[in-house]
């Protein structure tokens, strides 16, 4: 079986960028920061792309040996960084229940919060900077990737705005180029979500896996016979949710170190057993019980998104405290806490939908057999107590190391930014109640 039967026909029509798995309060100024670097050479990112229009994936040219991108290529210099005010939110305080923030341009900022949901503001929500992303990653994704052609999908593509997700999650990023990289990966992992597992673009439960896998060789390098290579990168050149995973790796390790690389190899690889496992439930027609489900919901989560925080920075965790089971811990309990997140202010547009969606609220609905509504409630207890336990967590380890302190406090600016992102989608994307 070659890769174009393995991840099917190419899809037509308008993405809807998927979910699964990116104002008020005190501000961080922004300072001019510089242009983006330009891309790397072609060879390095990918190869000659195909027509899109076509339902069928069509041949690709198979590249030249002397065009195959070197195994380690040297990372190229990046830009001035930009300075950060100091100290950098270490460690965050405990979290009130239900701030009430004031109102910011006219909007009701209140009306888009969960009642009684835990979250801090984020420190930077800053508007021009975020259009000047967003622009930069549209025209990656229009002229480099060829990801989402048309009007229609780059309105949509806009109205998604992973620019002002980026910013906000944040606000220490080391450049423009490093916030501009943290972009692309959060629209690489989306475009596999919509091509590989939503139903408008073509995806399905069926055959996910195998999808899936080749989607990991985009950003983990297949070590094959060298015969197999040409035909290998052809096939990740002929998807656009292959190029735009294999182009947004290729600028990531422009500003990341090999061990930061293969520390979101990692989770991304994670992201897709999570994956893996919401199809077998959908395929089998099974609910899962809350605990399995929270399982399946610590690997589909937006690990990936946090765990970048460092590199995105300018920094590094040493692998070797990265790996420590007490930081393992204060990981994954934002992860999960900032996935519930979006259980909650997705779950109208979901139960709308006819597609089956498995999400917190509705597995405790079904084993408990209580409504949505009290479902709901207690989603928000779950979501607050992970939060309390990562805060709790973090105070402890923060004083221990100066470079883990900045680490959590970048995994706390994360989980802000995300809740902010989603809450400003309410009544468009999102909503505050089931």
């Amino acid at each position: 079986m070659d890769l174009s039967e393995a991840i099917g026909p190419l899809p037509a029509g308008p993405s809807g960028l998927g979910t699964s798995g990116c104002r008020i309060g005190s501000m961080v100024p922004v300072l001019d920061v510089p242009e983006p670097l330009s891309p790397p050479e072609p060879a390095e990112i990918l190869l000659e792309t195909p027509e899109l229009e076509s339902p069928e994936v069509p041949e690709v040219p198979l590249p030249e040996a002397a065009d195959l991108p070197e195994p380690h290529p040297e990372p190229a210099p990046v830009s001035e960084p930009v300075p950060v005010p100091e100290p950098v939110l270490v460690p965050a305080p405990r979290l009130e229940p239900d701030p009430e923030p004031a109102a910011q341009d006219g909007d009701d900022a209140s009306s888009r919060r969960i009642k009684g949901l835990k979250f801090h503001p984020p420190l930077r929500d800053d508007r021009a900077l975020a259009d000047r992303v967003n622009e930069r990653l549209m025209e990656w994704a229009e002229k480099e990737i060829e990801l989402y052609p048309g009007d229609e999908l780059r309105a949509m593509f806009l109205a998604f705005d992973p620019g002002r997700s980026v910013v906000m999650c944040h606000p220490d990023a080391a450049s423009f180029e490093h916030l501009v990289a943290a972009g692309m990966l959060y629209i690489g992992e989306n475009a596999v979500d919509d091509y590989f597992c939503e139903p408008d673009l073509g995806g399905s439960p069926e055959g996910l896996g195998a999808r899936l896998l080749v989607a990991q060789t985009a950003i983990d390098p297949l070590h094959t016979a060298k015969e197999q290579v040409p035909k290998w990168l052809a096939g990740i050149a002929s998807h656009p949710a292959l190029r735009s995973m294999r182009s947004a790796m290729n600028y990531f390790e422009r500003i990341a170190t090999p061990a930061q690389a293969h520390r979101y190899r990692h989770d991304i690889c994670n992201l897709y057993l999570g994956y893996c496992a919401e199809a077998a439930c959908i395929q089998t027609g099974r609910t899962p019980s809350v605990w399995e489900y929270l399982a399946h919901r610590q690997f589909n989560n937006f690990r990936p998104c946090l765990t970048i925080t460092d590199a995105v920075g300018g920094y590094e965790l040493p692998a070797s405290m990265f790996a420590r089971p007490d930081v393992q811990r204060a990981t994954g309990l934002a992860s999960n806490a900032s996935t519930i997140v979006n259980d909650l202010f997705s779950l109208r547009k979901e139960m709308a939908q006819e597609r089956v969606h498995h999400s917190l609220p509705t597995v405790i609905a079904d084993e408990e057999d209580c409504g949505i509504e009290e479902a709901f409630q207690k989603t928000i207890d779950i979501h607050n107590e992970l939060m309390d336990d990562f805060e709790s967590l973090s105070a402890l380890l923060a004083p221990t190391d100066p470079v883990l302190a900045r680490y959590l406090a970048g995994l706390s600016n994360w989980v802000a930014g995300n809740h902010e992102w989603h809450s400003g989608l309410v009544g468009t994307r999102y909503a505050t109640s089931p």
